[in-house]
């Protein structure tokens, strides 16, 4: 990857960046998704969880549990 500002498509289709998705088990679909429903504006509040809910799910994931 370069220093230059990327595309969703760009990011998405780098080997690195599809190495580390595949290691955390996450599909681009799903980043397309969780991004599309974020840009959206919510009455029901946000729709991204705390960054401590985020990171005790992918705890969670990465220890197996």
């Amino acid at each position: 990857m370069s220093d230059r500002i990327n595309t969703l498509d760009e990011l998405l289709s780098d080997p690195m960046v599809l190495l580390v998705m595949e290691r955390d088990r996450v599909r681009p679909e799903q980043v397309r998704l969780l991004l599309e429903r974020v840009r959206r504006p919510s009455v029901y509040g946000p729709l991204v969880p705390p960054a401590h809910v985020v990171a005790k799910t992918c705890l969670q994931q990465w220890l197996g549990r």
